[in-house]
């Protein structure tokens, strides 16, 4: 039987900061826990990153009002210091993540595989809706 296809996705945004520094701010886990979210009402509790190819990375997502949570994690596939990061989710969606140096700073590039629960739309929305808090977290800092 043949695999269908997975639709992909690609979410953006450009930091003012340079890629060494949006590379930190993505991968250390102190970082990760102030800015990885979707919407105001819920958070990251913790985070873990064992950055290499092959090491795996997880966190802990939870509505802030205790109702619903969910453990997201994966394993690297490519870990490119400053440049790229390439991840296999822990349901099997590819992940590819690149950052590029430009004039304002670093555009980071995000590409992942849909899955097959929600609409394309709505994960689309709420990625992005991830990759600008990151980028407001990182002008903040």
């Amino acid at each position: 039987m043949e695999q269908q296809e997975r639709v992909r996705i690609t979410v953006e945004t450009t930091v003012p900061v340079s890629p060494e520094l949006a590379w930190e701010y993505w991968t250390e886990p102190r970082h990760i826990t102030q800015w990885n979210q979707a919407s105001e009402d819920w958070h990251t509790l913790r985070a873990e990153n064992d950055l290499r190819a092959g090491g795996k990375f997880t966190s802990r997502m939870e509505s802030k009002d205790g109702k619903f949570g969910f453990d997201f994690w994966g394993i690297y596939d490519e870990v490119d210091p400053h440049r790229i990061l390439a991840s296999t989710l822990g349901d099997g969606r590819k992940v590819h993540v690149s950052f590029e140096p430009v004039p304002a700073g670093t555009r980071i590039v995000e590409t992942f595989e849909a899955e097959g629960e929600n609409s394309v739309e709505m994960q689309q929305q709420g990625w992005q809706a991830i990759m600008d808090h990151f980028r407001n977290y990182v002008a903040k800092q």
